[in-house]
């Protein structure tokens, strides 16, 4: 018999998703609050120094998909079953934690898989919101996994930047994940480091934050990967594509730019493979500017500027450069933020053959894509927000990705290329040892436009 995802959405201005609780039978309740305006569930939890869970218990409307807080609501406010988190605080540093005994029989392959999210869910700031985003992707990707008959218990902590995650983790809850999402603050890493390492939980840092636990930690799967790796990545891989084309740098005169690191690392190994390359410049008359290119070879164009103004000047030198002498076959080089660009360039994307690495690819027109970003606009009544990657997206393919690895090798899922045949809305994974540390994400794409007016992904 399939089993019930025990979850469900909240489209409160906070979305928090929790286990749910069995009712308590004869329950006595501390009184009832008006709700004020801004007041948000885990303000008012905080309030009355309850959980989000406990809330939602008494007060079973909120479990409706369409429920929101509004101003003048009464919401009944229930006793405590737990130390109150402000109690909770007060713990000494030093308490000692007791780890959980493995049991044989309790394998996460035949039963609910206990997820954690432990983000800033707020409306604060654009940490908030997209973190909102992210945990509402997170959810979708629940929803997609109990169609296959898997279940997942959610319980989600907002941990702000300023706050402290220790109360976070003496809840009963944290200590039963199987896999935990978060932090998106690198303060928060050490204790949160022990704490799955103790309890031989999964944890997911999900985007860009200093974790130098991943070195000794065997439990952590970092997804972000560092400019340096990701330059050196893409050297590589470059080098191997386009060994016998012509680069032509083009300098942009941006002062803004921080794609110096990649494009004299780019140079350094042409020159150390003594393979010719040549230099030009936005502001080169026209006449110098053909110089740069081969007449003979492919040429492959790499500017050092990522913004839009100046490669919609490259492209219209180019432009004015092919109409004169059509015989030049020329390839271009960009980098991520390209892919935002494409309502003005998509054409010269197509018509160049144009090449992007990234560790992404958003494609507005696939199927899979439109699918997701309709269901979005139907569970939260409005749209992703407008930056890229699509972050409900990526939170999608990101649980996705570990519920569906957790569900089919149990704790041995490690993230290995071929492990399962998971097709990536926007995001694909795959992870390598680091060290004798924890895992991390290697994965890189070219993603190819070519003149057929077709999007190929070249994943590495």
């Amino acid at each position: 018999m399939t089993r019930v995802l025990r979850y469900f959405l909240l489209s409160a201005l906070l979305l928090v998703a929790v286990g749910v609780v069995s009712a308590q039978e004869g329950v006595t309740f501390r009184g009832y609050h008006k709700v004020k305006r801004k007041e948000t569930i885990f303000g008012i939890s905080r309030m009355y120094e309850i959980t989000i869970e406990e809330l939602i218990e008494a007060n079973p409307e909120m479990k409706n998909p369409d429920y929101e807080l509004k101003k003048g609501d009464i919401l009944k406010i229930p006793f405590s079953k737990n130390a109150a988190p402000s109690r909770q605080a007060e713990v000494s540093e030093q308490q000692t934690v007791q780890p959980v005994r493995s049991d044989a029989s309790d394998d996460v392959r035949r039963r609910a898989i206990r997820l954690g999210v432990m983000l800033p869910l707020h409306d604060i700031n654009g940490d908030g919101k997209r973190m909102v985003e992210y945990y509402r992707g997170v959810l979708m990707a629940c929803d997609s996994l109990k169609k296959l008959g898997i279940s997942v218990d959610v319980h989600a902590w907002n941990t702000p930047e300023d706050g402290d995650i220790r109360p976070v983790l003496l809840n009963e809850a944290a200590t039963k994940c199987d896999l935990i999402i978060g932090p998106l603050y690198s303060k928060q890493m050490d204790v949160l480091s022990e704490f799955v390492k103790t309890y031989d939980i999964r944890l997911v840092i999900p985007f860009s934050i200093n974790a130098p636990q991943l070195t000794t930690n065997r439990n952590i799967f970092q997804i972000w990967q560092s400019p340096t790796t990701i330059n050196e990545q893409t050297i590589t891989h470059f080098m191997q594509r386009f060994k016998d084309y012509h680069p032509v740098f083009i300098d942009c005169n941006d002062s803004t730019s921080k794609k110096g690191p990649f494009t004299s690392g780019l140079r350094r190994q042409l020159e150390q493979q003594d393979i010719v390359y040549s230099v030009t410049s936005l502001k080169s008359g026209d006449e110098n500017f053909l110089k740069a290119f081969s007449q003979k070879q492919q040429n492959v164009v790499i500017l050092n500027s990522g913004r839009m103004k100046e490669l919609g000047i490259a492209f219209s030198k180019i432009n004015a450069m092919k109409i004169a002498h059509p015989e030049l076959d020329i390839t271009m080089f960009g980098y991520a933020e390209w892919m935002g660009y494409t309502r003005v360039h998509l054409e010269n994307f197509y018509k160049y053959n144009t090449y992007i690495p990234a560790p992404f690819y958003y494609n507005p027109t696939s199927p899979a894509t439109q699918r997701i970003q309709q269901k979005y606009r139907w569970n939260f009544h409005t749209d992703m927000l407008n930056i890229l990657p699509r972050f409900a997206i990526t939170g999608f393919d990101h649980a996705y990705f570990f519920l569906m690895g957790l569900h089919r090798y149990g704790k041995s899922f490690n993230g290995a290329a071929g492990m399962f045949g998971y097709p990536p809305v926007q995001t694909p994974l795959q992870f390598e040892r680091y060290g004798n540390g924890g895992l991390r994400n290697n994965t890189q794409l070219f993603v190819h436009y070519m003149p057929e007016h077709l999007v190929e992904t070249i994943k590495f």
